[in-house]
């Protein structure tokens, strides 16, 4: 996304452009956005059944990602490490996907997350995504306590201080 996102400020200052803020996710210290979709199987989800009872973490992402592929064995670590205490979502952002393709994906590398599907786009509307490998993270109280892009995120210690340990 970095890249992607210099790459446009650079046409940007070529052409004396002025281009609107990059989406960077929701803003920190802010309640959480809705997010109401369904999983792999059509199953609904909404996160408002989970708000205030435990963190959760959200990645957007997609298959062809590189910098989620880079992201899977923190996010399983963290997911294997605090287990149910927190919810674990990866909301797949259905650029060029299929469901059975997600479904493979996910099997073969063990994702470490529940799977959402959107197809409508209402997630990445919702949480401001401009970019796969966007991670947020939600503390009990329900509000944005972390969003970060790409693969070099520390996402162990964010959720060490939302945990409180």
């Amino acid at each position: 996304m970095r890249s992607l996102a210099a790459g446009a400020l650079i046409i940007a200052l070529g052409t004396g452009t002025v281009l609107p803020a990059i989406g960077q996710g929701p803003p920190v210290g802010q309640p959480a956005p809705a997010l109401a979709l369904k999983d792999l199987d059509g199953q609904p989800y909404d996160i408002r059944d989970v708000l205030g009872k435990r963190p959760i973490l959200i990645e957007f992402w997609a298959t062809w990602c590189p910098l989620c592929a880079k992201l899977f064995p923190q996010l399983r670590a963290a997911a294997d490490h605090y287990g149910d205490s927190i919810e674990f979502l990866g909301v797949n952002v259905t650029v060029s996907q299929t469901r059975e393709a997600v479904r493979q994906y996910v099997a073969e590398h063990r994702a470490p997350f529940r799977v959402l599907w959107d197809d409508e786009g209402e997630g990445v509307r919702a949480y401001d995504v401009t970019g796969t490998s966007l991670i947020v993270i939600i503390d009990r109280a329900g509000r944005v306590a972390y969003t970060g892009y790409g693969e070099d995120q520390d996402i162990g210690s964010v959720l060490r201080k939302v945990m409180g340990r």
